[in-house]
């Protein structure tokens, strides 16, 4: 029997600006699967119904895959690619598989020779280093800094370290509730001259994106980061 193909579906990073975010083609491949892996069934419902899925949303199938769900219950998600079924893989926000958990399953789906399939949309991390005009041709994603005042303190002079010396652009990320402790941590730590881009809501109406030396965040009016999904790169 041939296998199903997994489709790695990206959502908007918030709100409903579907059409102005995701291509036709991306809406058209959801709209006919009937087999889902999302990250929370709660918002992937959400998006589905905004979509308009040909469907009722009750007659779909769910299955979780999420930071909680333990690596020997993986093979079970992909019993539906295997008995011949389009899968469609969903992160809560974005795309799937990028600092997310999905990308367990689609490495287990190569293994198992699966078709998978990535499609068009938002990426938080990659929208933010388009628009941080810091280095695009070096860049790692680190996910997120040590929560604790002395170990974060010393991950961000330890990254600040690595991108002088590879003149890498460093990126990481916050809970959404840290990110004014966060920015005031690089603040207090990196250099004068390092390049710090916030870049929060990207793609969203009040999206906020801006590059500056540390120098110049220190004489400027902050920008109000409480509870907004916000990436931040550095570069010295």
């Amino acid at each position: 029997m041939k296998h199903g193909s997994l489709y790695l579906i990206p959502v908007t990073l918030g709100g409903d600006n579907i059409h102005a975010v995701l291509p036709p083609d991306v809406v058209a491949i959801t709209q006919k699967l009937e087999y889902f892996v999302v990250e929370n069934e709660k918002s992937a419902r959400q998006f589905l119904s905004l979509i308009k899925h040909t469907k009722p949303i009750r007659e779909l199938n769910f299955a979780l895959l999420n930071e909680h769900t333990e690596d020997k219950t993986l093979p079970d998600l992909l019993k539906p690619l295997l008995a011949g079924h389009d899968v469609g893989l969903m992160s809560e926000a974005g795309c799937p598989a990028v600092a997310d958990p999905g990308a367990k399953l689609v490495a287990l789906a190569h293994q198992k020779c699966i078709r998978v399939a990535p499609l068009v949309g938002p990426s938080a991390i990659l929208l933010a280093l388009m628009a941080s005009g810091l280095n695009g041709q070096s860049f790692a994603f680190l996910g997120y800094l040590p929560v604790g005042k002395i170990e974060r303190t010393s991950k961000l002079k330890e990254i600040e370290k690595r991108s002088q010396t590879h003149h890498e652009t460093q990126i990481f990320i916050e809970t959404p509730y840290r990110n004014m402790q966060m920015l005031e941590a690089i603040l207090n730590t990196c250099h004068a001259n390092t390049r710090v881009c916030i870049a929060s809501h990207a793609s969203l109406s009040d999206e906020f994106i801006a590059t500056k030396t540390v120098n110049q965040w220190k004489q400027s009016a902050l920008p109000d980061l409480n509870k907004k999904p916000t990436v931040f790169l550095l570069l010295t």
